[in-house]
C-alpha cells in the first residue's frame, strides 16, 4: 500500500505523542550533526553538502516514508561509493548519480520490489559492510594521527603503504585532542545517556582545541566557513557520456539505499512492534535521494543507528523525523560558522567509533562457522569491497551467491528407484498393516525429490539414461517435485521421446500443481495419452500391469 506512515499515524495524534516525539527529534537531531558532518568529509566533500542532505532527506524519508520511526541521512554505508565517484566523475557526476538512483528507487518502490531486497543473502551484507568498516577506518587514520597528507591514495594497499611511511610524522596535539574525543564517546554513556556522547565529543574537544589555541587542523582550516544561508536548488549539467558511465555507480547507490533503508525498517518493526510499508519506504527514498542531489547534496537512506536512537527516546510516529530534520536546519542556519572550529581529529574519532559498530564484527565471526558457500560468499564480498571496488564486490558476490545456491539446490533434487511401495492395509483383526507392492517385472519406477530445474536436469537426464534395460512401462513419482522449469521440461519431453522410440511406455503420477500446469502447456501430458498421467502411483502401478497383461 502506497500510503506514507505519516498519514497514518496522523489520525489518532495526541498532544503526549507529540511532546515525546519532540523530545526524540532533537536528540537525534543533535547526534546526526557531527555524523552528517563527518560523512559528508570522509566521502571527499564539503561538510555543508552532508548538513543539507541530513536535512532534505531526513525530512523527505520521514515525509513520505512507509516506517514510523526511520530516521533517514547521510550514513557510512555511502562513503566509499561516494568517494570513488567523486573522485572519478566530480562533483556534478555524484549528483547526476544520486539523481538516477532515486529514480531507480521510486521505480522499485511502484513496482513492488520491496519484497524482494528480503533475497540478498546475509553473508554478502556482512562481508561489504565489514569492508566498508575498514576503508572508514583506514581513511581516518590521517587526521587522527595529523600525519598532514594531502592527499590519500584511493587504493587500501597504497594508503597503508603511505601511512607506514608517514608514521614519523605523528603530530602530538591531533593525536591527543582524537584521544580525548574518542574516551569520551566510550566513556560519557556511564555519566548520561540523554545526550549522545558524539555530541559531547564533538563539544568538548572544540572546546579544548580553541580555548587553548592548539595547532590542529579544523573544518575551517580546510573547508572554510559553513555559510548560513539556504542552498540553491538546481540540476546538474548532464550529458549522455555521463549518464551512461554512472550508471553502474547509480545502481549501486539505489541498491545500498535500498537494503539499508529496509534493514534499518525491519530493526525498528522489532523495536516498536510495528509493520513498515517496504514498497512506499523505497518510494521515499527515491524522493529523499532527488531532493538531495537538488540541493547539492549526498546519497541517503535510513539510518540504522540514528532510528534506535529516535525509538530509545519515545519516538513512534514520523513526526520525530520531521523534527530531526529542523533542528539540524536551525543548527546549521544559527551555528555553521561556530562549526568550522571543530578539529578534524575529533571528526576522525566519530568515524573510527562508527566504523567499529558498523564492522559487526561478531557477527562477521559468527558467519565463519557457518556452511563452506556462506563464508565463500563472505570473503568474497569483503576482500572485493576493500581491494578492490564495492560495485565490483555486490555484484561478484551476487553471482557466487546465486552459483553457490543452485548447485546446493540441485544436490538436494535426487532420482531414486522404487523397488517396493509400502502402504497400509485394514488386516483381519481391524489393525492396519503395512504392505509392500513390488515393482513388477518389466516396470521400472522412479521417485524425484525437489525441484526440477536447470540446475538438476542433466543429472535427472544422466540418471535415466544409465537404465540398462529397455522396460515396457517407465513411471515417474513427481509428488515431491514442487516446481519446474523450461529446461526441466525440454528434458522430461526427451526422455518422453525416448520412450517412445522404444516401444516403452511413459507414466507420470502424483503431479503437482506447478508442474502439472506446465508439464500440460509443455504438450507432454498430450503426448502420453490418458494413460499416461495419473493421481497415484497405486493407479499407475495397476495401468503398467494391465499394460503387462496385453
Amino acid at each position: 500500500m502506497l500510503v506514507p506512515k505519516l498519514v497514518t499515524t496522523l489520525r489518532d495524534y495526541t498532544r503526549a505523542q507529540f511532546g515525546a516525539d519532540l523530545a526524540a527529534g532533537v536528540i537525534v537531531g543533535i547526534v546526526a550533526l557531527p555524523l552528517a558532518i563527518a560523512f559528508a568529509i570522509a566521502s571527499g566533500v564539503t561538510p555543508d553538502r552532508g548538513l543539507w542532505t541530513a536535512i532534505v532527506a531526513g525530512f523527505l524519508i520521514s515525509a513520505l516514508g512507509g516506517s514510523r520511526v526511520q530516521i533517514g541521512g547521510p550514513t557510512g554505508a555511502f562513503v566509499v561509493i561516494v568517494y570513488g565517484i567523486v573522485q572519478q566523475h566530480g562533483l556534478d557526476g555524484l549528483l547526476i548519480a544520486t539523481l538516477m538512483a532515486g529514480a531507480i528507487l521510486i521505480a522499485m518502490g511502484l513496482l513492488r520490489l520491496g519484497v524482494a531486497i528480503k533475497f540478498i543473502p546475509h553473508p554478502l551484507i556482512v562481508g561489504f559492510t565489514s569492508g566498508i568498516a575498514v576503508i572508514i577506518f583506514t581513511g581516518q587514520v590521517n587526521d587522527f594521527l595529523g600525519l598532514g597528507m594531502s592527499a590519500l591514495p584511493a587504493e587500501f594497499i597504497g594508503r597503508i603503504e603511505a601511512y607506514a611511511s608517514h608514521l614519523g610524522s605523528v603530530d602530538p596535539y591531533a593525536a591527543g585532542i582524537a584521544g580525548l574525543a574518542l574516551l569520551i564517546i566510550l566513556a560519557w554513556p556511564r555519566v548520561s545517556t540523554k545526550v549522545p556522547s558524539p555530541f559531547v565529543a564533538l563539544i568538548a574537544t572544540t572546546a579544548v582545541a580553541s580555548w587553548l589555541q592548539l595547532p590542529v587542523e579544523t573544518i575551517g582550516s580546510r573547508f572554510g566557513e559553513i555559510g548560513a544561508r539556504l542552498p540553491g536548488i538546481g540540476l546538474p549539467q548532464l550529458s549522455f557520456a555521463q549518464v551512461a558511465a554512472l550508471v553502474g555507480p547509480a545502481l549501486t547507490i539505489a541498491m545500498l539505499a535500498a537494503v539499508e533503508s529496509l534493514l534499518s525498517a525491519v530493526v525498528a518493526d522489532g523495536m516498536i512492534g510495528g509493520r513498515h510499508r517496504s514498497n512506499m519506504e523505497l518510494v521515499a527514498q527515491g524522493v529523499a535521494n532527488i531532493g538531495s542531489a537538488l540541493v547539492g547534496g549526498i546519497p541517503a537512506t535510513g539510518a540504522i543507528a540514528r532510528t534506535a536512537t529516535n525509538v530509545k527516546n519515545g519516538g513512534r510516529t514520523p513526526v520525530a523525523g520531521l523534527v530531526h530534520a529542523l533542528v539540524l536546519l536551525v543548527i546549521t542556519l544559527l551555528a555553521g560558522k561556530l562549526a568550522a572550529r571543530i578539529p578534524m581529529a575529533t571528526l576522525a574519532a566519530i568515524l573510527v567509533v562508527v566504523a567499529y559498530h558498523m564492522s559487526e564484527w561478531r557477527v562477521f565471526r559468527a558467519e565463519l562457522r557457518g556452511p563452506k558457500s556462506d563464508v565463500l560468499v563472505l570473503l568474497t564480498t569483503f576482500t572485493l569491497t576493500v581491494l578492490v571496488d564495492l560495485t565490483v564486490a555486490i555484484g561478484a558476490g551476487m553471482v557466487l551467491a546465486s552459483f553457490l545456491f543452485v548447485r546446493r539446490m540441485a544436490e538436494e533434487t535426487d532420482i531414486s528407484p522404487v523397488t517396493a511401495e509400502m502402504s497400509l492395509a485394514g488386516g483381519e483383526d481391524g489393525d492396519d498393516t503395512e504392505l509392500a507392492t513390488a515393482t513388477p517385472k518389466g516396470v521400472q519406477a522412479f521417485r524425484v525429490t525437489g525441484a526440477l530445474f536447470f540446475g538438476a536436469a542433466e543429472r535427472f537426464r544422466d540418471t535415466l539414461s544409465r537404465v540398462a534395460s529397455r522396460p515396457k512401462v517407465l513411471i515417474l513419482r513427481l509428488g515431491a517435485v514442487p516446481a519446474i522449469d523450461s529446461t526441466g521440461l525440454r528434458v522430461l519431453a526427451q526422455i518422453a521421446e525416448r520412450c517412445a522410440r522404444e516401444g516403452t511406455q511413459l507414466m507420470l503420477c502424483e503431479l503437482n500443481e506447478q508442474p502439472a500446469r506446465e508439464i500440460a502447456r509443455a504438450g507432454v501430458i498430450a503426448r502420453l495419452g490418458s494413460d499416461g498421467v495419473f493421481d497415484t502411483y497405486d493407479a499407475a502401478l495397476k495401468a503398467a500391469k494391465r499394460r503387462l497383461d496385453n
